[in-house]
């Protein structure tokens, strides 16, 4: 498996875990009232911050495992689906900041907007490492 492959795997798996986590949390803290009047923003931060933490450190951790088997070396393949990653995942940020622009002109609550940019980066993330991974085991056409 390429050294890139494998952080596309690594990125997904973080960035499903950390919203889970996220999820699960603020649903706990509920406890009956309206969703918008739970606390998020520290839960959000934590878990996105833990994210990227454990994101670094699997791609640090791949480098280092991929160094014994010759090192990671991105040839024109791997710079051709990065890039058709990451235009498939940017199309979730997209439609991400065109979701909060649409809540906040309409006034929703701060909590459902940063919850639609939070989803929407989790889908990039997720959706960008998918393109990534078939491109790897399919090819890119």
């Amino acid at each position: 498996m390429a050294f890139e492959e494998k952080r596309a795997w690594a990125m997904a798996v973080v960035a499903v875990l950390a919203y889970a986590v996220y999820v699960v949390l603020v649903l706990g803290r509920a406890d009956g009232r309206a969703l918008a009047e739970v606390p998020y923003a520290g839960t959000a931060l934590w878990t996105i911050g833990a994210a990227v933490v454990v994101g670094i450190v699997a791609g640090i951790w791949f480098g280092i495992a991929s160094r014994r088997e010759g090192g990671p070396q991105a040839d024109e393949r791997d710079q051709e689906i990065g890039r058709f990653g990451d235009h498939v995942g940017q199309s979730f940020v997209v439609i991400g900041g065109v979701a909060a622009l649409a809540l906040a002109m309409a006034e929703v609550a701060h909590f459902w907007i940063a919850n639609v940019l939070y989803l929407c980066f989790v889908l990039s993330a997720v959706f960008g490492s998918m393109a990534k991974i078939a491109a790897y085991r399919r090819g890119l056409r």
